[in-house]
């Protein structure tokens, strides 16, 4: 332990703690923009400095030493900090109330609390006209402030590489790689750089004005669903605490928003587990195509497609849980109801800013000729439309969702967890191939935040070996020892494996709400403690669910046996699997 002081302030910290975090210990605040809890210190913004003996350091990527004297805040940093600042907001656009973070913007923050008028600054900004080519995310590069949290978290967090740093000096700006466009780049559409960015320079494709026109349409039967992960983060948009479960609360703003029909992904989850699990225990005793891949994360399936095209037959044909409701919606629901399934349009609240990319692929036509997904909206994207049309959210009354496409499972629910696919698939798989329920439903070894996360599981003498990767910049060492040992013609090293692009899995997602004062870390930035908590939100209704198993959920029993005949079968397979190609990682 190291023992320092902080403006006078006795501290004791471990050793190689930063002057910044062993300042926050004690509830001192000093500025910064760059640094965020997911990523090493970059000391790009210049704002974090304090005084050790005379001279002014850069407190995120200072470390602390014995007997060391800090001050954090004096005149002259004040000043220094101030200039800084201005000269950020000097190649700024003064138009925050046009700007999709305004009210959530740290730059928009720092200068009202270092009381800096804006209209005082000779503007020098970027005309460099906005990215908008990945379909899922946007660039602008006037409100970049090239503070580097976006090139750090996709080349050394997610290992993507689709953006970086161009010129130098003044003229530094942020770029798809190679000076490409995004859609063109090695860009997966995670959307981890938009979670990130302090300003509004990155942000989600905004589909709220289509969705809206959807709405408006009196001839459209306008549907919704919610991913698993919306229900334990949309609360914090509107003061509630980190993982509260206010699923029966966004059914009900639904309503009030006029959708005609409320459903719910978790619906699809299960469905997805009982094509997948089937599909796994035919690979599995056939050793056809192992180890299987998960294919709910699009953002996965597209770094799989770039990066690893040799391993396409890997994966999992099933469409992702959202596209299973959109295929079923417009099928067997609209047939039920006796709707003209062109009039059946379908609306996604996700957690993930890939899944508007997802609904383009040319692969999510269903068998009777519709789109299965019409829009999808992240859940800013929701919590944007709930307060524009005035409803007071926190004094909602709970409400149910609309049934058949309603019912789900505690399985369904942990999808939005790393870790819940893995967990809620061996579930109904040790049913298959048992014909008996597991008696303990978790698998504790691939609980947790941990990176790669593995296990043998014994099915009554067989062993089916897992893994579990927490965020696709971890996934590089497990496809390594899968393609030596199928090089080298040993044994596999994995049965099943789980890939979530985003690091904590969806409750985590690009799409997510960003953080705003969840610890003395103010005020920004997600944290595995908030991961953890999104996801107790979601474990604890697995826990205390009445059916915790896919296979059980009655409405999906009804489907099988009044519409899609047997798991893989025909009809479920034109319905409810997808193919996949090889995609370039650079289009020239």
């Amino acid at each position: 332990m190291v023992k320092l002081k902080i403006d006078n302030i006795e501290v004791e910290v471990e050793a190689g703690t930063s002057i910044l975090d062993a300042a926050r210990k004690v509830q001192i605040n000093i500025p910064t923009l760059c640094k965020h809890p997911d990523v090493d210190p970059s000391a790009g913004c210049g704002l974090c400095i304090v005084k050790v003996g005379g001279r002014i350091n850069r407190s995120c990527c200072t470390p602390v030493a014995e007997g060391m004297e800090v001050i954090t805040n004096d005149e002259d940093l004040k000043e220094i900090r101030k200039t800084v600042l201005k000269l950020i907001l000097s190649n700024h656009p003064n138009d925050c109330l046009n700007c999709s973070r305004s009210g959530q913007c740290e730059l928009q923050e720092m200068t009202a609390e270092m009381g800096i008028d804006q209209n005082e600054i000779i503007k020098m900004v970027s005309q460099e006209p906005k990215d908008d080519t990945s379909g899922a995310i946007v660039l602008d590069p006037a409100k970049c402030i090239v503070c580097g949290r976006c090139v750090n978290i996709c080349q050394n967090v997610q290992n993507v590489w689709a953006l970086s740093y161009l010129h130098r000096g003044f003229v530094t700006k942020v770029t798809g790689a190679d000076d490409t466009k995004l859609g063109d780049s090695p860009c997966i559409r995670c959307g981890q750089c938009a979670a990130h960015c302090p300003t509004g320079a990155i942000t989600d494709y905004d589909n709220t004005q289509k969705v809206s026109a959807l709405l408006s349409n009196k001839e459209n039967v306008t549907v919704v669903q919610i991913a698993p992960a919306v229900r334990v983060a949309l609360g914090e948009e509107f003061g509630f605490d980190f993982g509260s479960n206010l699923t029966g609360k966004i059914y009900a703003a639904l309503r009030r928003l006029g959708f005609s029909k409320v459903f719910d992904t978790n619906f699809g989850a299960d469905l997805t587990i009982i094509e997948e699990a089937s599909e796994f225990v035919k690979r599995f005793t056939s050793n056809d195509n192992l180890p299987m891949f998960t294919s709910c994360c699009p953002a996965w399936v597209d770094y799989l497609e770039k990066y690893h095209s040799e391993n396409i037959p890997n994966l999992s044909s099933c469409k992702s849980p959202h596209q299973m409701v959109g295929a079923i919606a417009k099928t067997y629901w609209a047939e039920k109801a006796g709707i003209d399934p062109s009039k059946v349009k379908v609306v996604s609240v996700m957690p993930c800013t890939a899944k508007k990319w997802e609904i383009g692929r040319d692969e999510t036509m269903n068998s009777s000729g519709y789109k299965d997904i019409d829009e999808v909206i992240t859940t800013r994207e929701l919590a944007k439309m709930i307060k524009a049309a005035g409803i007071n959210f926190k004094a909602l009354k709970e409400e149910e969702a609309d049934n058949p496409l309603g019912e789900y499972s505690g399985a369904a629910t942990i999808f939005g967890v790393t870790g819940g696919v893995m967990t809620a698939a061996l579930r109904t798989a040790y049913f298959y191939i048992t014909g008996e329920e597991l008696g303990e439903l978790n698998f504790k070894a691939i609980e947790g935040l941990d990176a790669v996360k593995v296990a043998e599981i014994d099915i009554k003498g067989t062993k089916v070996r897992i893994a579990v990767v927490n965020g696709v910049g971890n996934v590089e060492p497990v496809m390594e020892a899968i393609n030596k040992a199928k090089a080298e013609g040993t044994e596999l090293p994995y049965h099943f494996v789980e890939v979530m692009a985003c690091p904590g899995g969806c409750i985590a997602g690009g799409g997510q709400p960003r953080v705003m004062g969840a610890t003395f870390d103010k005020p920004w930035g997600i944290n595995d403690e908030i991961r953890k908590l999104r996801s107790k939100g979601l474990n604890t209704e697995d826990v205390e669910a009445k059916n915790r198993l896919s296979h059980k959920n009655e409405s999906i029993k009804k489907l099988y046996a009044d519409y899609l005949g047997e798991a893989g079968g025909e009809r479920s397979h034109h319905l409810l699997h997808t193919k996949y190609q090889k995609r370039p990682l650079y289009k020239k």
